[in-house]
């Protein structure tokens, strides 16, 4: 398989490149990025001179770069790229919209123009919205609540709509909470396991009981994978862990893995506006086709704690300069 994988330098795409050369030896990738904050070309590092993988930097909402990604014929895409995440999406809408809808759309024309014979889209579960009780499954309605989990909604529509209107084969994967290995500390784990390696409290939202479902970053890899080799165009596969926990059950797991004080480094701060307090996803359609979650939570966040404690060359430059000023507009006034 020859494949284009966009937004390869970010957290779940770097992990699932990584995968794909794993374990499929004949495979050829080519990674576009733009290389924003998020797109770490250190994430990638191990395998950048691997003669199956080659970089091509650009712009999913520049219609050229994509141009020049797809120079050779390749056998699909898969999208990872998209802005991700909620905080930053209330402070700054606008690039949201560039990305994930503009950028989904340009990627849905290459794939018609070009006949490309598999299109993923990697989306997630807060386009389904605040889920009381029960759990979403792929014909729940999109009900989004964010700019960035509307921007999400609004590129698994234009999916859809291309699927109906010309037949062109996508797929969408939409996944639960990811953690694991090389995700951007501005994220729930990676931040408050920063925070505690720096003796620092973790600014918990609210009274902490927003519940989330997490999926290690190597199942949701794995996920993607499954659909992208077995999944029937036209479908939608939801990709989850079956972890519900709270935030707060969360924190206080991983203020004991960093062997801190709960009464010394939390600090409860102002909610986030529109804060949805619960996802849950029903996998029943990924399972059926034969994946499902392998990495149970507490190993695997025990894993990922470990992880940063050892990669602190990765994390450190990460939370330096325009992080710091991030930081602060996020979290000063709350």
């Amino acid at each position: 398989m020859r494949c284009l994988v966009t937004g390869g330098l970010g957290f779940i795409g770097s992990n699932f490149i990584r995968l794909l050369l794993r374990e499929r030896p004949e495979i050829r990738i080519v990674n576009l990025d733009a290389v924003t904050y998020a797109g770490n070309p250190a994430n990638l590092r191990d395998v950048e001179n691997d003669p199956h993988y080659r970089f091509v930097k650009g712009d999913v909402a520049d219609a050229a770069a994509v141009r020049e990604a797809l120079k050779e014929p390749v056998d699909a895409i898969i999208n990872f790229a998209a802005e991700t995440h909620v905080d930053r999406s209330i402070l700054d809408p606008e690039v949201f919209l560039k990305t994930d809808i503009l950028g989904t759309h340009i990627l849905l024309e290459a794939v018609r123009e070009k006949k490309i014979a598999r299109y993923l889209q990697v989306s997630t579960d807060e386009v389904y919205g605040d889920v009381p009780q029960g759990e979403s499954s792929e014909e729940s309605p999109l009900r989004p609540r964010s700019p960035y989990s509307a921007s999400k909604a609004g590129a698994d529509l234009q999916v859809l709509a291309y699927w109906n209107t010309y037949q062109t084969p996508v797929l969408i994967t939409r996944g639960s909470n990811t953690y694991g290995p090389y995700q951007h500390p501005e994220k729930l784990i990676p931040l408050f396991i920063t925070n505690l390696f720096e003796d620092q409290p973790v600014p918990v939202y609210g009274d902490g009981k927003q519940i989330r479902d997490w999926v290690h970053v190597e199942d949701h890899a794995r996920g993607i994978l499954h659909v992208l080799e077995n999944g029937e165009s036209g479908n939608i596969y939801n990709v989850g862990g079956g972890n519900q926990r709270t935030n707060l059950e969360v924190t206080e797991q991983l203020i004991s893995h960093c062997r801190r004080s709960p009464q010394t480094h939390i600090t409860h701060v102002a909610d986030r506006e529109g804060h949805d307090r619960r996802y849950a996803l029903d996998t029943t359609k990924a399972r059926a086709l034969g994946w499902e979650p392998r990495v149970d939570f507490e190993s695997g966040l025990h894993s990922t704690v470990e992880w940063y404690r050892a990669n602190e060359k990765w994390w450190r430059p990460l939370r330096s300069g325009a992080f710091t000023d991030y930081y602060r507009r996020q979290y000063a006034h709350r």
